[in-house]
């Protein structure tokens, strides 16, 4: 991802934190030159200051059979917002994309046993509807296998890391109070968010 050196984070909590918010990222494979994506929830986790992603595939889905044997990458990115030039304190400029973008790149590793399995979906449960669990407790154990059957959990390792923060820092400060202030008047969820970003990276 190309990333001008104001933009870059390197914050390993923040970037975290980010990606635990905004979980819900695009996987990215290629297989004889042939890009493959996936949309899929994520459970971030971290294992003796690794970075571990965790997910699961439908089995009907064959790009669970590229993820050991190919470079792996997982984008988060959201939110966004666009930034029109009558923020600007001068005429003669362009208007442009506020956005926050996580590429996570690593190794995949399917996870076969139906326990580990069953763990993975108990953990997305709990991380995204909490009260559905106890019903998830109540359902025939029958049931739950055969839902664990239909899906591909894996892990991925995260070797490499990049994170963009684009939040207007190459404006002056009277643009970027204009900026923040058109945005969090904006009914959209996205430019309320990149505001609240914004007013953070002060």
């Amino acid at each position: 991802m190309y990333i001008p050196k104001m933009n870059l984070t390197t914050d390993k909590t923040e970037i975290v934190a980010f990606m635990k918010q905004f979980s819900f990222a695009t996987l990215i494979t290629a297989k004889d030159n042939f890009p493959i994506a996936t949309h899929l929830p994520f459970l971030i986790t971290t294992k003796n200051d690794n970075i571990v992603l965790t997910s699961h595939f439908a089995k009907a889905n064959d790009h669970w059979q590229d993820i050991v044997n190919n470079k792996i990458l997982v984008i988060f990115s959201e939110p966004h917002a666009y930034i029109s030039t009558k923020n600007y304190d001068k005429e003669l400029n362009v208007p442009t994309w506020n956005y926050i973008s996580i590429h996570a790149y690593g190794q995949g590793e399917l996870i076969t046993e139906t326990e580990k399995t069953f763990k993975v979906l108990e953990r997305t449960i709990d991380n995204y509807e909490t009260s559905y669990r106890k019903e998830w407790d109540n359902f025939p154990e029958d049931y739950k296998l055969r839902m664990s059957k239909g899906i591909v959990a894996f892990e991925i390792l995260v070797t490499d890391l990049q994170a963009k923060k684009k939040l207007s820092q190459n404006r002056s400060d009277t643009e970027k109070r204009k900026i923040i202030e058109t945005l969090s008047k904006s009914n959209d969820t996205n430019d309320k968010l990149i505001a609240e970003y914004m007013k953070a990276s002060k």
